[in-house]
């Protein structure tokens, strides 16, 4: 018997539709890496995806990541939390002039700092700084309970839903 996920896709079609949310205190900090380091991007998807069954990367080479990672269409943010990596964001530039959220997330132990929010506003932010007329991101089941409502109160809304069968 197979389970069901549903997976809802989100967008935001213009900048004015953000509904950002600051930083809970000045201990939280989003940078970008201007280096890329395929390291890191493995690093923090398995950091922060173990959690929430991330595996599509689960068993790529090092050249994999390195392909991946190593493109200018891909921008990688870390959120630190008093110095610490706390979670992150991939930015995808996409052949329609879009922006993807590939990958967006906490890492679990800080979920409980009121970070989503802050950290999916710099998301969309710097997204918008990137040049696009649309932003969007999926979701599912497996994510964080909170995941779709965070899309939702930034200003994202959904467009399509899927189910999948595993």
């Amino acid at each position: 018997m197979s389970n069901q996920v549903t997976v809802s896709y989100l967008q935001m079609t213009c900048v004015d539709q953000l509904k950002g949310k600051p930083a809970p205190s000045d201990d939280a900090l989003v940078v970008e890496c201007q280096s890329p380091q395929f390291e890191l991007n493995r690093f923090f998807y398995q950091y922060v995806g173990a959690a929430w069954q991330w595996f599509d990367k689960a068993n790529w080479t090092e050249q994999q990541w390195r392909d991946y990672a190593l493109r200018d269409e891909l921008k990688l943010f870390m959120l630190l939390w008093q110095g610490s990596p706390a979670g992150y964001f991939e930015l995808e530039r996409q052949r329609d002039g879009s922006v993807q959220i590939a990958y967006f997330g906490v890492a679990p132990g800080f979920l409980d700092k009121g970070l989503g929010g802050f950290l999916l506003t710099q998301a969309l932010q710097h997204a918008w700084q990137w040049g696009t007329d649309r932003v969007w991101v999926h979701t599912c089941d497996l994510d964080h309970p909170n995941a779709l409502a965070n899309y939702q109160a930034r200003g994202m809304t959904v467009y399509k839903t899927e189910i999948e069968c595993d």
